[in-house]
């Protein structure tokens, strides 16, 4: 007589293919999670990099005058520009003397393509100042 045997062909087959989708998954985090940290610190040095270029926009008046002060439209307009010229378009604003640049793209995967996701997303903000210098004499 015949009995019956409950059939587990395939069954290795599932979990080696969730193992697999598992590993592609973990080394797409590692591979493509190394390249967004990369870019999240040149992002952020780039951002650095345009607000001192923007905060270094003095007004050509005020100084005729011997005073430091900021002029806001030659600020973003700088920090815009050496944020372009850096590869990584983004947005300055001037307030209270104080340059703020945000840059914001996206880089494409290597590994996570795989799984659907094809970009991540990379920004940094930086913010600077125009020092003045010296002020008063050391002894």
């Amino acid at each position: 007589m015949w009995t019956r045997r409950h059939n587990q062909e395939g069954s290795i087959t599932a979990f080696v293919l969730l193992l697999l989708v598992g590993l592609v998954a973990l080394l797409g985090l590692v591979v493509d999670g190394g390249s967004a940290l990369s870019a999240r610190q040149s992002a952020s040095d780039e951002a650095e990099q345009a607000a001192r270029a923007g905060a270094g926009a003095l007004s050509v008046d005020a100084l005729r005058q011997g005073a430091l002060q900021l002029d806001p439209g030659a600020a973003v307009a700088a920090a815009e520009a050496f944020a372009r010229a850096a590869g990584h378009p983004g947005t300055a604003s001037v307030s209270g003397g104080v340059v703020t640049v945000q840059i914001h793209f996206r880089i494409p995967t290597d590994v996570l393509g795989i799984v659907g996701i094809s970009s991540l997303p990379v920004s940094a903000q930086a913010s600077a100042v125009d020092v003045q210098g010296v002020t008063v004499a050391t002894p």
